[in-house]
């Protein structure tokens, strides 16, 4: 008989529990949820956003010459040139037909108007394990400011970063920034 009244409570019990187990998710957990798979997404980008923003800041500080932007940075870079301080940055960077697409930003820092110009652009991917360019596979255009750039003021240069998808890409280098009479020449 004790044992029949040990089993029971404990029958129970267990019927109780597994009814607690089966309780549908309510409302306010499946938000709780989703709140935090979006926190979770919005860590991981702005963790991938600091790690591209030190790789671009020791690739800047290695470099005499030229800018490196690395889209996922999302920062811009200050080069000097012998025209004047620009301020360069990348931004709508999509993807279309055989490759990318992205608009490099200019701006012009002094006091003093830019002239028109000419700059050599290239891009390619960054070795996942180092974080640093392969240069080897790398593509380059030259690009034409036609106008000078008044002080304090921003032109916009359409890229076509072909061979690379958005996920590729790995960097932009503006270079040779020269006024767009001497590119011309130049050989």
């Amino acid at each position: 008989m004790t044992i029949r009244t040990f089993w029971a409570p404990a029958a129970l019990s267990l019927l109780v529990l597994s009814g607690c187990s089966s309780t549908p998710t309510s409302p306010q957990v499946k938000e709780l949820h989703q709140e935090v798979s979006q926190l979770n997404q919005q860590m991981r980008k702005l963790t991938n956003q600091a790690t591209a923003l030190e790789i671009q800041g020791q690739l800047n500080g290695q470099s005499t010459q030229g800018a490196w932007l690395l889209p996922q940075a999302n920062t811009p870079v200050e080069l000097q040139t012998q025209l004047g301080k620009l301020r360069l940055s990348l931004s709508r960077v999509v993807g279309e037909a055989g490759g990318s697409h992205a608009d490099l930003n200019i701006r012009s820092t002094d006091d003093q108007p830019i002239p028109a110009l000419s700059a050599t652009v290239v891009w390619g991917e960054l070795d996942p394990a180092s974080g640093k360019p392969l240069n080897a596979e790398s593509l380059s255009q030259t690009i034409q400011v036609e106008a000078s750039l008044m002080p304090r003021s921003t032109v916009t240069v359409p890229l076509r970063l072909s061979g690379l998808t958005p996920e590729q890409l790995g960097y932009v280098r503006v270079h040779d920034v020269l006024p767009a009479t001497e590119k011309s020449k130049a050989p």
